[in-house]
């Protein structure tokens, strides 16, 4: 393992000056404290994901194949910690980028450190590390990528790498070839979403298992491409037609990116978010004038392309078309007191269809031009009257200008792990935020 301390003597390269520019970041106490809350939710919600059918499926699988006598390896883990995390679509969201860094990063760092016994504290750095990695990278990609490729399959693989070398001790040429051979393993297309298949979850499982192993191979002093993001043959000329490279190294004594990073209260794709925000206030101010939804006769939408490339889907047969469906989270927003696992059902569909199909969308400024910057929307109801009700949100709640607090936080993780059958969830809350203190990675039980 000599590359671990083998001087760097290559030429410079984008990558090398990511990794430098993450290394050169102070880490202060309350950086620690925001991972350890980022960590939570990701580790709640990889639990959480195993009450489901693709979780059901993803647990068989590893069972099938695992062995009792022997220690899961940690790229394996990774993958399935990664997959579970990223089903139930309640995992965080980083709004310049569209990538769900934590189903990615965490996974790729908490199976690293199981193995080495690492503490909190060196677990929460590289999740922090593997976060600025993988945001930086989809902040450069362009909006054409994500018309077609999913960032946090193409860009996560980049952050689980860079957490992982943190935590292996990887000198930074080393780190570079782990980022390189993690980016030359992107990959994850929207092919998806036209049939509702299982694959965006196998999309964040590969990508932190690519990251492990890719860092885990560099350790031995496997050589990656270091101009894997700019080079001729690299990732931007390969999937990124606008992609604008300097954005990988742009600001950089901005604050960690997991700190801008938004956490989802509902559990749908975040393009709808902001909709279902606006639609409780309108459901709210509706029953506060003694108006039944049944009296709603047109709902417009208006909001950014990329809600409409993603969640244009105004009839739904199934719970995850649901949770990217703007038009099916409008109408439960405003027929549901509460938008919650059951709100995506097919007791809710049928419900909800209806109105679903009175609910036009639209891509309109300012929001088209706040995005990505900002991600908000208007919805617009007209009653059989006549009368009309409008709401506005310029940010989703749960984005950090308008911040879940520690509290709803900590609330939402345990309805997660209740959800996940975790009997005692306070104990895992505890251990987790605790990390922050360089406390010990708490048992998960996951499998």
């Amino acid at each position: 393992m000599n590359h671990l301390t083998t001087p760097a003597t290559r030429p410079d390269s984008l990558t090398a000056a990511l990794v430098r520019l993450i290394r050169e970041k102070p880490v202060a106490k309350a950086d620690l404290e925001a991972a350890a809350l980022f960590t939570l939710d990701a580790v709640a919600n990889s639990l959480a994901g195993r009450n489901s059918d693709p979780g059901r499926i993803l647990l068989n699988w590893w069972q099938a194949s695992a062995s009792s006598n022997v220690a899961p390896e940690p790229e394996r883990f990774a993958f399935l910690m990664g997959a579970l995390c990223h089903i139930l679509e309640t995992d965080d969201l980083h709004r310049m980028s569209v990538v769900h860094p934590g189903c990615v990063v965490v996974p790729a760092a908490w199976a690293l450190a199981l193995k080495r016994k690492a503490g909190g504290r060196a677990l929460l750095t590289a999740i922090l590390h593997g976060f600025e990695a993988a945001t930086r990278v989809g902040m450069a990609v362009g909006p054409a990528h994500y018309r077609i490729w999913h960032n946090t399959a193409t860009c996560g693989p980049f952050g689980a790498a860079m957490a992982a070398g943190e935590l292996l001790g990887l000198n930074d040429e080393a780190t570079v070839d782990a980022l390189g051979n993690a980016g030359s393993q992107s990959s994850g297309l929207w092919q998806f979403l036209e049939t509702g298949a299982m694959t965006k979850h196998l999309h964040a499982g590969h990508a932190a298992q690519a990251g492990v192993k890719a860092a885990e191979l560099a350790a031995f002093g496997f050589t990656g491409p270091p101009r894997i993001l700019e080079g001729e043959k690299g990732f931007f000329r390969a999937a990124c037609p606008d992609a604008d490279p300097d954005a990988v190294t742009r600001n950089p004594g901005a604050p960690w990116q997991l700190t801008l990073t938004s956490i989802k209260p509902w559990p749908s794709c975040r393009h709808t978010h902001p909709s279902i925000d606006a639609g409780e206030e309108l459901r709210a101010r509706l029953l506060a004038d003694g108006i039944a939804p049944e009296r709603i006769a047109q709902v417009d939408v208006s909001t950014y392309q990329a809600a409409l490339d993603v969640c244009d889907r105004s009839v739904v047969l199934s719970d995850y078309e649901a949770k990217f469906s703007l038009q099916h989270a409008v109408a439960a927003s405003l027929l549901y007191p509460r938008v919650d696992f059951e709100a995506f059902g097919p007791a809710a569909r049928a419900y909800c269809a209806a109105l679903a199909a009175r609910i036009r969308v639209n891509a309109a400024d300012p929001w088209a031009s706040a995005y990505p910057t900002a991600w908000g929307g208007r919805v617009s109801l007209r009653l059989d009257n006549g009368t009309e009700y409008v709401a506005e949100r310029t940010h989703a709640k749960g984005d950090p200008e308008a911040a879940l607090s520690r509290d709803e936080l900590i609330a939402k993780a345990e309805m997660l792990l209740r959800h996940g059958g975790v009997d005692e969830p306070r104990r895992i809350i505890d251990g987790v935020l605790g990390m922050a203190a360089d406390g010990p990675l708490p048992d998960l039980d996951m499998v």
